[in-house]
């Protein structure tokens, strides 16, 4: 049996979103290849950050989950389902499914390690002899997208088990020799603004992608973005029907990219060239050398080709690179500059 559920509250269409390119690429291409490791926005406040990231999540397509899951299970693929889901397949049981949206999650700044990760009830387990899982955020995430705002400012541990999770793709809660482990596999998005503090260097090479954001200064722009937000907030209904082919046209795209994603090709020459420059750059690790190759084949697929050109890697590279240059702090010259330069040298 197939039901679906209904987003009730209205969201704000991701094609009416004036502006900000580079944060909207980004999204477009994780939500295209999740692999790519997420995405780390700073900028000003007040730039359209959480909206933008919201209405990512309404533009992708349902998802079909294991009825009355709590780690939003899928039918068929082992990796994304829980251990109870599994067992239940193996005693031979019949589960229903249902669609849903995909998950989008907040991580409010005061969360505790307990609301993050779940919790086992000890009590229920030494009394009743029943493992007994209260599910956190990562397992509401599974499948979805899990958003952190003002990222920067989380306690450091509950960061590194965030970026763990999205890593590994799985949650272990260890607790009074009790251990339950299920899948967490999400898009993690955080936010932030680098006048309240910078992350960590070895937290922020962990993003794939660092998106940059600025308040637009064009007066013409201002009064188109303020006239748009007042429309949704008079009419929603009227403005999200407004957008609704532009909507479909771009959901569509991405459905056909995640579809032929797996057959785009990059180049030997061309991978060499990723790594020439990544070598430059003397960015540490080879974090970015894999996530340059992975969005450039995303954002391949995104324009409907099989094949990566020297033009997808020059659009996508800057987000993937400009967080992971070692920052000297009297140098007077931008680290997406510099890479764009690098780039410009190897390339041409």
């Amino acid at each position: 049996m197939t039901t679906t559920k209904d987003n009730i509250r209205p969201v704000f269409p991701f094609t009416a979103i004036v502006g900000q390119e580079e944060m909207k690429l980004a999204l477009i291409l994780n939500m295209i290849d999740p692999k790519i490791g997420g995405v780390m926005i700073m900028g000003d406040r007040g730039t359209g950050k959480s909206t933008t990231i919201r209405a990512i999540a309404d533009l992708l397509p349902q998802i079909s989950i294991i009825q009355d899951d709590a780690f939003n299970s899928h039918p068929t693929d082992t990796d994304l389902m829980s251990e109870f889901v599994q067992d239940s397949i193996r005693n031979g049981e019949s589960l229903s499914t249902t669609l849903i949206n995909v998950p989008m999650v907040d991580l409010p700044l005061g969360a505790t390690e307990d609301r993050l990760c779940g919790t086992i009830d000890i009590e229920k387990a030494l009394n009743e002899g029943v493992k007994t899982f209260e599910p956190g955020l990562l397992a509401k995430a599974n499948r979805g997208i899990l958003y952190v705002d003002e990222v920067n400012l989380l306690d450091d541990h509950l960061v590194d088990i965030l970026l763990d999770s999205a890593a590994s793709g799985w949650n272990t809660v260890e607790r009074e020799g009790i251990s339950i482990r299920h899948p967490a596999r999400f898009v993690l998005v955080g936010s932030g603004n680098p006048e309240e503090g910078e992350l960590r260097p070895q937290l922020l090479d962990r993003f794939g992608m660092h998106a940059e954001i600025r308040t637009v200064k064009d007066p013409a722009l201002r009064v188109q973005i303020v006239e748009q937000r007042s429309q949704f907030d008079q009419n929603p209904h009227l403005c999200i029907q407004e957008y609704q082919d532009k909507q479909n046209v771009l959901k569509a795209k991405i459905i056909h990219a995640q579809d032929i994603l797996n057959e785009v090709i990059i180049d030997f020459s061309l991978r060499m060239k990723i790594s020439q420059v990544c070598g430059q750059l003397d960015v540490d690790g080879l974090r970015g050398d894999i996530v340059t190759n992975r969005a450039a084949k995303a954002f391949a697929a995104y324009n409907g080709r099989l094949n990566v050109i020297v033009d997808d890697i020059k659009t996508v590279i800057t987000l993937c690179l400009r967080h992971r240059l070692r920052k000297d702090p009297l140098d007077t010259i931008d680290s997406g500059l510099k890479v764009q330069q690098m780039v410009a040298e190897v390339f041409d």
